[in-house]
């Protein structure tokens, strides 16, 4: 009997080097292996009957025809964190917006008691010390899909809203995955989260906030004392939450020393002294809401578009009323964006490609105007990542 993967990303390629595994993906047309010992087979070759697991990478699509025709499909997070085995005890975090800072924010606070970061961070769990005494992992929706048995120590959830809709085919479904690990912890475990959850089935002690000055107080934590703004704030208030559930105490010198990641709201300005936002990480809508909350009493330019998952951007739009903003759209879903445009009346340009849009912008504003990349979409219609997509954007903005 053989034990299958799905797709040869970076998840399956850690998996695989234990060797002895038969990897599935399209990109095999012909039957090969590799240094570790696999089998690099098409997917049209897998026979279930011969497979005892199969563990699809992250996002694997779960309509395509390798999952419908799986017997005994399971997680990475199962298969690391098998509640029958000895493993390290997790806190697991996600959410919509947020929890890759949450997480490292966590990581950060936690650092000094042996405390280990992975999952959607970029780090596979394969790759974690399994002696190590804690893992912390933002957790994706698409992993807690497929996840059956595995469950956290602690599940510290971020809002929700609407992300990846294509993928789990409505927002039903998706935060249905969001929740799914509530029923899988047991007494003594915590979950903090969303008080529109609260009434959730769990065996967890639940901890559930309205807003950040509400999660505050239930942790005895000092606004006050906390550098960090919206939307950073709220990933700020929760890591120090969950670092109060393990350490006993709040340390906010140490919080306050963390760097925000580069793509989030990152301001720089060009050779005319104008101000301009690369926040290229907000790739669903709460995301850029909360850059134009940022920025509300600003005139703003907005690149907006891309692969929208199967979202509707009309709250981006509807987060313009009042405010002072011109779109330019971008990606595979721009005459969408124009249309939203169009009936809300926002002022737009199509642009499509990133460059075009920056000259547009820049052939617009003033010095006082500025200009936000926050697109509220992925990146992977027309850039290899969102990183990918950032860079080319500052790179754009410079050459002015």
């Amino acid at each position: 009997m053989k034990k299958s993967l799905f797709g040869y990303g970076l998840t399956t390629r850690a998996l695989s080097k234990s060797g002895g595994w038969d990897i599935y993906d399209d990109k095999f047309e012909t039957l090969q292996s590799d240094e570790h010992g696999n089998c690099l087979r098409n997917p049209r070759d897998f026979d279930p009957s011969l497979s005892e697991l199969e563990i699809p990478s992250p996002g694997f699509p779960s309509t395509h025809e390798l999952v419908k025709k799986a017997q005994n499909l399971t997680s990475e997070y199962d298969y690391f964190l098998d509640p029958s085995k000895l493993h390290p005890k997790s806190v697991w975090i996600s959410g919509t917006n947020g929890k890759t800072t949450t997480t490292k924010m966590t990581e950060w606070l936690l650092r000094g008691v042996g405390a280990q970061m992975g999952g959607n961070v970029g780090v596979p769990l394969a790759y974690l010390d399994p002696a190590a005494p804690l893992w912390i992992l933002e957790t994706s929706s698409f992993t807690m899909h497929y996840t059956r048995l595995a469950a956290p120590e602690i599940y510290a959830l971020l809002p929700i809203t609407p992300d990846h809709l294509s993928w789990h085919g409505n927002m039903a479904e998706y935060e249905r995955a969001k929740l799914s690990p509530l029923a899988l912890m047991k007494e003594g475990a915590v979950a903090i989260i969303p008080a529109k959850y609260a009434g959730a089935k769990t065996c967890a002690k639940v901890v559930a906030y309205e807003n950040e000055a509400d999660l505050a107080a239930k942790f005895e934590l000092d606004l006050a004392k906390i550098k960090f703004e919206v939307p950073f704030l709220a990933d700020a208030v929760l890591a120090l939450s969950i670092a109060k559930l393990i350490t006993g105490k709040a340390d906010y010198e140490r919080i306050n020393s963390f760097v925000i990641e580069g793509n989030k709201l990152e301001e720089f300005h060009d050779a005319r002294g104008r101000t301009w936002v690369n926040d290229t990480k907000a790739t669903n809508i709460d995301a850029a809401i909360w850059a134009l909350r940022r920025y509300a009493g600003r005139d703003i330019c907005l690149i907006l578009g891309g692969d929208d998952k199967g979202v509707d951007l009309s709250p981006v739009f509807e987060e313009m009323r009042g405010l002072k903003v011109r779109v330019y759209a971008i990606g595979s879903n721009a005459e969408r964006v124009m249309e939203l445009a169009k009936k809300y009346g926002v002022p737009a340009t199509k642009c499509v490609e990133l460059t075009a849009a920056v000259k547009a912008m820049s052939a617009d504003m003033s010095g006082e105007q500025i200009g936000i990349l926050s697109p509220a979409c992925a990146s992977l219609d027309q850039f290899s990542s969102y990183v990918e997509r950032g860079e080319t954007f500052k790179k754009a903005v410079l050459a002015l």
